[in-house]
């Protein structure tokens, strides 16, 4: 032990120097105007609840990356939460397997109304890949009413938040 902290300390610290992070330009006005519907309509918050109905987990990794220190989402009012029953929206990933599609049902129920439905990624969508077989529903309107598809194999963080966007959008439109 004391022979690495010598070791630590001769060699002494090794990292990059602090820069200001750039943040990507496109991100920053799809989040204005997001952050702008969102006070307007959601009292400051909109919170969203993602059910992973048996992808890949591509979506997942970009949806995660959506709200990392880069990309910081949360910053402009949108949140995910572990119940359905806070949410306002639900993102869905991945097509619908057969052992998810009551689960699917149920969390959709157990969301209040108003309620607004995107479908994220390919699979999401059309149920990509796999179709509807003996072991997936394909996509995920086969199941529940969906109000906003995202395509893309995973959809890109900025291709996320203009869905999130389109979907405010839509609530507007249909008050």
């Amino acid at each position: 032990m004391w022979r690495q902290y010598v070791k630590m300390l001769k060699t002494g610290l090794k990292t990059e120097s602090l820069r200001k992070i750039e943040r990507d330009l496109d991100i920053e006005t799809l989040g204005v105007e997001v952050r702008r519907l969102v006070d307007k309509n959601f009292a400051s918050s909109l919170a969203i609840r993602q059910v992973d109905a048996g992808s890949c987990n591509g979506c997942e990794l970009e949806i995660h990356a959506l709200n990392n220190v880069y990309y910081d989402v949360e910053r402009f009012g949108v949140h995910f939460v572990a119940s359905p029953r806070h949410a306002d929206v639900l993102l869905v990933t991945g097509p619908v397997s057969r052992n998810m599609e009551a689960a699917l049902r149920r969390t959709y129920e157990a969301t209040p109304d108003p309620k607004w439905v995107i479908a994220c990624g390919d699979c999401a969508m059309c149920g990509g890949e796999f179709g509807v077989s003996y072991a997936s529903c394909g996509a995920v309107e086969n199941v529940i009413p969906v109000d906003v598809k995202i395509s893309g194999c995973p959809p890109s963080p900025a291709v996320l938040l203009r869905g999130i966007l389109e979907a405010l959008g839509k609530r507007r439109k249909k008050k």
